[in-house]
């Protein structure tokens, strides 16, 4: 009898639990499973057009199957070379957005969470302020500081404008205030200084929101139309986003071609997303607990 009883116990709590569905867990669910049939709903027809032959994509009735399936769109968008350009433009700006986004907001945070210097709350409250104000209405007054600097149709030009985010100076310091005082004590009393706290000490386990403030500000930048149009005269400096503008208005109403370029700039994004995923989840989650 007294053999048999631990295997018993054993057998019993291996015995998996069933989860109880409720009506609420049911109806977020099924929320969640049409949000993202309406998301794949528009990728979806992108990659069926773009398979179409021209004269298909604007046949009636509408088909969203391709009824011969042809690559014929992306070989012409390749052959004209424009696609490789904006890309590697797009990439340039995107990863130097990105890597000043980073150390100027987490240079601005951990000075708003770390120090206690005389108007800290002033000033920490007009830096926030920023986020109330439009991009749209700054674009005449960066536009001229570009010119005065002679930055226009430059990579630096189109980049410098982007890089602030009031809103990751905010997420950062309330992360960096999050975090206990007595690893950051610790550091200081063997006489690392600001700077070696933030680097040995925050920075490392700062490390899932920091990812996640750099897939956001990564992917901003590369969806970012406006700027990049305004900042730019120069065809070898537009970015995916501002050549597919063109392409547009220069060729004329190419659907298959059209949706084939937008695949084609969407797809690192889709590429940097799925390798990041992990990391973005983690880093949302964590600045929601702090």
């Amino acid at each position: 009898m007294s053999a048999t009883a631990p295997a018993v116990r054993r057998t019993v709590r291996r015995t998996p639990r069933r989860r109880r569905v409720t009506p609420v867990g049911a109806a977020a669910t099924v929320s969640a499973l049409v949000l993202a049939v309406l998301w794949l709903v528009p990728l979806a027809w992108a990659v069926l057009t773009s398979l179409k032959p021209e004269a298909e994509t604007t046949a009636v009735p509408v088909r969203w199957l391709p009824l011969e399936p042809t690559f014929a769109a992306y070989r012409s968008i390749l052959a004209r070379g424009d696609l490789q350009q904006w890309l590697v433009n797009s990439v340039a700006v995107s990863t130097a957005v990105t890597v000043l986004t980073l150390v100027v907001c987490v240079l601005a945070a951990y000075g708003f969470a770390a120090t206690a210097f005389p108007g800290r709350r002033a000033l920490f409250a007009l830096f926030l302020a920023g986020i109330l104000v439009p991009p749209q209405v700054l674009i005449v007054p960066l536009f001229d500081q570009m010119t005065a600097l002679g930055l226009v149709d430059t990579y630096w030009g189109v980049a410098l404008p982007q890089v602030v985010a009031p809103v990751f100076v905010f997420v950062l310091t309330r992360f960096f205030e999050g975090i206990p005082r007595d690893y950051q004590e610790a550091a200081r009393l063997d006489g690392a200084g600001h700077l070696r706290v933030l680097w040995s000490v925050v920075l490392p386990m700062s490390a899932p929101i920091l990812a996640a403030v750099a897939i956001f500000t990564f992917v901003q930048a590369w969806n970012n139309f406006l700027w990049p149009f305004v900042a730019t005269n120069d065809p070898a400096l537009m970015t995916v986003p501002v050549g597919l503008g063109t392409v547009q208005g220069a060729y004329g109403i190419q659907y298959a071609q059209n949706m084939a370029a937008a695949v084609l700039g969407a797809l690192p994004l889709i590429v940097v997303f799925l390798l990041f995923q992990r990391q973005v989840v983690r880093g949302v989650t964590d600045a929601g607990l702090k």
